[in-house]
């Protein structure tokens, strides 16, 4: 075999891939969006499951491609680990189509019928007309149907070629010694893993094979174990499309490739045991493309009836082998808004203002953690940060749709009042912690960038976070212990917080006349204000709830509290306002 014919083998190799690539795409798009909404819609039944299996890969052409729409369904919870695995088994099996269809080139016969469906006389007829097609015609489903013709015809055309560049193999000892190697079975089956996990399609090694069958050389000895391998090796496309789903999702890569190995595993042992004890009468004998074809289907075939009544144990072996991770933090604290708690309100109530705790730590802890990365940013912390925010996030949308469910029940004017506070702090809440994680984007903009703040400036940050640190303290310690003294300290903190803002823009400004502060440091400088006087502003809110939940008033009205507080016509509010004006303006006014 000299250099062209090893270009040309390469070549066929190409050709045969694309054609096969092109084949199922346009497959795949004239069936549309339906194989999947009716992979989605999968009932329970093994049978069925098992058959749509088998069609929807027989139309797309590719068993790993159903197995990662599977793993895409259940990471996004449409489906179940439990309903995916009698489909695996029917991709198994469909997924032989292919080598069914590449044995027509075992026809033979001087009819013009066999002719016509020879490979050599059919691809180039379908390739000219979906070509034709393609030229005279606009239509995307025409178009789709072309590209299949073309396709199927570019399939058959490598599969010739790459026959032709191996004819000179047939009668060629070293070539033959070399596939003599794999009759031992780990090795065929190692072939046959490594080959498929390379091209990441069973169809398409076996496909190989197929070609290099047509030299005469391949018996059934050398190509069992490698088909078997074959079988094994297409499970890595799934195991890569597995990386970043959560647990189930990868529960069915492993399922899938257990199916496989048990499958490989009892195989070999009825192969060789066979032929130990009894013999085969073809065991040496040179295999067709239609005999790789017919061992391809039986393997699946066999092995989806031998462990499609253990669906339940491959489920339940897989979950032992990818062991439920502990409770996460929002799991468990989620928990506590059980349905079962909704008829009795007060009960369901005082489980929500427990989870809105959990929020108000979970800010806190925020809040701490944005400052410290806003002038020393590193990427674990902030990981963790978000990590958090992603939780409060959830907490919201669970809180929110669990009050609307108490509010339908018939309750109390009291309770009324608490849904109506708890709604309000639970929003205030999120948008803190949303506020915290802009504090931490401006931290790591600021290390991307190489942006510094000037001593003076770090000086009156520093003053600011601890007042708005000081501000959210007091909300919180508010709301934990229903304590309407501490509600009514934060409305003045919240207006010397405003009051500071306002001053540190008007120092930036002027240390940007002189030359002593960037540009860029003034626009994170802003962007660090706007968002800790945001923060002031919803933990103002929470404490406006707070006295009107608490106020014996039968008409508080916010507003005009908030009117009068900001006038300072009370006492109190004076004394407090001089006190935190004092402690947090004074040093930098």
């Amino acid at each position: 075999m000299d250099i062209f014919a090893v270009f040309k083998l390469l070549g066929g190799i190409g050709l045969f891939l694309y054609g096969m690539s092109l084949l199922g795409t346009s497959l795949e798009k004239i069936a549309g969006a339906g194989l999947e909404r009716t992979l989605e819609k999968l009932t329970n039944n093994r049978l069925k499951g098992l058959a749509l299996g088998t069609v929807v890969t027989g139309v797309i052409q590719s068993s790993a491609a159903t197995t990662v729409m599977l793993v895409g369904f259940v990471n996004a919870g449409i489906m179940k680990f439990a309903q995916t695995v009698p489909v695996i088994m029917g991709a198994n099996i469909g997924t032989t189509v292919t080598g069914q269809i590449l044995r027509l080139g075992d026809l033979s016969g001087s009819q013009l019928i066999f002719e016509l469906i020879k490979p050599t006389t059919f691809a180039p007829i379908v390739i000219a007309i979906g070509s034709f097609m393609i030229l005279i015609s606009k239509r995307r489903k025409t178009r789709d149907i072309a590209h299949l013709l073309i396709g199927f015809g570019i399939l058959f055309f490598g599969m010739t070629t790459m026959e032709s560049a191996l004819a000179p193999l047939k009668d060629s000892e070293a070539f033959q010694e070399i596939f003599f190697m794999f009759k031992n079975p780990l090795l065929g089956v190692l072939l046959g893993a490594v080959v498929t996990a390379i091209l990441q399609s069973s169809s398409a090694s076996v496909g190989i094979l197929q070609a290099i069958a047509s030299t005469g050389t391949v018996t059934f000895s050398m190509a069992a174990p490698i088909i078997i391998g074959q079988n094994i090796g297409k499970c890595i496309t799934v195991l890569i499309a597995s990386i970043g789903t959560n647990k189930n999702a990868k529960r069915v890569v492993v399922c899938h490739l257990m199916i496989n190995i048990i499958g490989a595993i009892l195989f070999l042992i009825g192969i060789y045991g066979f032929q130990t004890l009894v013999g085969f009468s073809f065991w040496e004998s040179p295999m067709t493309r239609g005999n790789i074809a017919d061992f391809h289907t039986l393997f699946n075939i066999a092995t989806s009836i031998l462990l499609l009544p253990f669906c339940n144990v491959l489920v339940a072996i897989s979950k032992k082998i990818l062991k439920e991770d502990a409770p996460s933090r929002a799991d468990s604290s989620l928990a506590l808004l059980d349905d079962i708690f909704l008829d009795r309100p007060t009960v369901a109530l005082e489980q929500c203002r427990k989870l809105t705790l959990s929020m108000g730590e979970t800010v806190q802890e925020n809040y701490d953690m944005a400052v410290t990365l806003l002038q020393d940013f590193d990427e674990k912390t902030f990981e963790k940060l978000n990590e958090n925010e992603a939780f409060l996030d959830k907490c919201e949308t669970a809180l929110g749709e669990y009050l609307v469910r108490i509010t339908s029940r018939n309750i109390r004017r009291e309770d009324q009042k608490e849904v109506a506070a708890l709604l309000h702090s639970v929003g205030d809440l999120e948008r803190i912690g949303d506020h915290c994680v802009n504090i931490a984007e401006v931290g790591q903009f600021n290390k991307e960038q190489g942006i510094t703040f000037s001593k003076k400036g770090l000086k009156e940050i520093k003053i600011a976070t601890e007042a708005v640190k000081h501000v959210l303290t007091i909300t919180l310690e508010a709301y934990q212990k229903n304590d309407l003294t501490a509600a009514y300290r934060v409305e003045p903190l919240e207006e010397v917080i405003d009051l500071i803002k306002e001053t540190l823009k008007v120092h930036h400004i002027e240390r940007l006349s002189k030359g002593g502060c960037s540009v860029q440091a003034g626009i994170s400088l802003t962007e660090f204000l706007t968002s800790a006087e945001r923060i002031s502003d919803h933990c103002s809110n929470i404490a406006l709830h707070i006295i009107e939940k608490l106020s014996n008033m039968k008409d508080f009205d916010s507003h005009e509290y908030q009117k009068l507080m900001h006038r300072g016509t009370t006492e109190e509010y004076k004394a407090l306002y001089r006190y935190y004006e004092s402690k947090y303006y004074d040093p930098i006014k």
